[in-house]
């Protein structure tokens, strides 16, 4: 490994994720990729679509760490949710620094488990929460932070979009998604994101009220209705702070309120501006004493200076600026990477983050089942 350099495996190609992985580690300039692993049988199709056929191709991390193929300095894990755990937990038990695509696990117990081996071994384990490198959520955090908005009281959110069948595929890339067994839902999948932006802007979250939303879709054909993933959940939210919030979330209806048509940080989805202006579509909206600012369109409303703070008071707003840095959150993530491996950064993202947002998540899916609706998080995991 040279200062400039680190030798990475990729750890599941094949998939979506993955391939977003591998087309960003091979444009880096300070990342190599010298090997890869994924059973899937169309592997080596992929392999030769992305340009990487001369790369050595694995079935297995065993298979590649007897092999005479030098060890590589780090791995990305981008595997089906549910392989996340017993995948990384080879990784660190070889001593090789890991990336893992979020959700960290499927549950708390492992994911605690692969976090206390980690930290045992001093091996860095990073979830991939890559917003947390977004322009938007950077610029949101700044703003709040400086007190642009006052003492944040409320908080709304969305994240809705029309996933279509063959994502939902019955090969083995896609057929995970249907179950929640195997990590599938738009819950685990999708507001997991959403959960991490909402606590690293406003805090830990301590209490979730979720009613599902119907099913518009026949996810489990052939298979455990009682196994089939949600579609979508209507929360309401409250945070350590004191601070309240709602949130939509849903994978089956038509709409432009999502995080990644919002900010275009997503190639395979297309951006969306508003007709008149070309602001972009706002997902969250930010509710303080001082003024309301609305993401990712960054507008802030607030009264002008010297003028008295009243409802019969004319509102005026402005456009906060963002960081015009032309790297996509993903490579701000695979950068941040290669510093942590080489010993010139820690963790934006640690495990026990990552499974700090996994616990709400849990407790959402929890909440859905229960009588009430409604879960406490002990917080038995820190923020």
């Amino acid at each position: 490994m040279t200062k400039q350099s680190v030798r990475l495996a990729i750890i599941g190609f094949s998939g979506l994720i993955g391939k977003r992985h591998t087309t960003h580690v091979l444009a880096n300039p300070s990342t190599e990729l010298v090997v890869t692993v994924d059973p899937s049988p169309t592997a080596p199709t992929v392999a030769s679509s992305l340009g990487i056929q001369h790369v050595p191709l694995f079935t297995s991390i065993a298979e590649m760490l007897n092999s005479s193929v030098p060890r590589p300095d780090a791995a990305i894990v981008c595997t089906p949710n549910h392989t996340h755990v017993p995948l990384a937990t080879e990784l660190v038990e070889a001593g090789i620094p890991v990336l893992v695509e979020k959700p960290l696990s499927n549950d708390i117990e492992s994911g605690q488990k692969l976090v206390n081996l980690a930290q045992s071994k001093r091996v860095p384990l990073l979830v991939g929460h890559h917003r947390r490198f977004n322009p938007y959520i950077i610029a949101a955090k700044q703003a709040l932070d400086s007190g642009k908005v006052g003492k944040v009281t409320a908080i709304s959110g969305i994240w809705a979009v029309f996933k279509p069948d063959p994502y939902f595929d019955a090969s083995p890339v896609g057929a995970w998604r249907k179950y929640k067994s195997q990590g599938g839902g738009v819950v685990l999948i999708n507001m997991i994101h959403e959960v991490d932006n909402l606590q690293f802007l406003f805090g830990p979250i301590i209490r979730i009220h979720a009613e599902e939303t119907l099913r518009r879709r026949i996810t489990t054909a052939g298979g455990d209705e009682d196994d089939a993933a949600e579609e979508g959940v209507a929360l309401t939210l409250r945070f350590a702070s004191g601070v309240v919030g709602t949130f939509i979330i849903s994978d089956a209806v038509v709409s432009p309120h999502n995080f990644e048509m919002g900010t275009g940080e997503n190639p395979t989805m297309p951006r969306v501006r508003l007709p008149h202006g070309g602001d972009e579509i706002d997902v969250y909206r930010i509710f303080g004493t001082e003024g309301t600012l609305s993401v990712p369109d960054m507008r802030l409303w607030r009264y002008h200076e010297g003028t008295e703070k009243t409802w019969t008071s004319p509102i005026g707003h402005e456009k906060l600026a963002i960081d015009q840095d032309p790297r996509v959150p993903f490579d701000r993530q695979l950068d941040h990477f290669v510093k942590v491996v080489l010993g010139q950064d820690e963790p934006n993202c640690t495990g026990q983050q990552g499974l700090s947002a996994l616990e709400v998540c849990e407790a959402i899916r929890s909440a859905i089942r229960s009588d009430t609706g409604t879960v406490v998080l002990k917080r038995t995991v820190p923020n």
